[in-house]
């Protein structure tokens, strides 16, 4: 998989919980060592994006970060922009 493929993951991934998918947008963007990807929903829909004490984030963050280690990418770090 490749960095591009993370961000797919992450886009769907997103897409799947929020109520307006269409608002849903990855912007892909490279570190030091790795990636960052950062994650913009439509109004409303960041709380459940975070969700209660941020499981759901975390979560996300989880799934991604495996879908981007069989590429050697280095660190994926996830960012949820408001």
């Amino acid at each position: 998989m490749s960095a591009a493929a993370a961000a797919s993951v992450c886009e769907y991934v997103v897409r799947q919980i929020v109520d307006d998918p269409d608002a849903v947008a990855v912007a892909q963007s490279d570190t030091d060592g790795g990636i960052r990807l950062d994650v913009t929903v439509g109004d409303g829909d960041m709380g459940r994006v975070i969700g209660k004490r941020g499981r759901v984030a975390g979560a996300i963050r989880t799934v991604v970060r495996a879908a981007g280690v069989d590429d050697e990418i280095g660190s994926i770090e996830v960012e949820f922009v408001d």
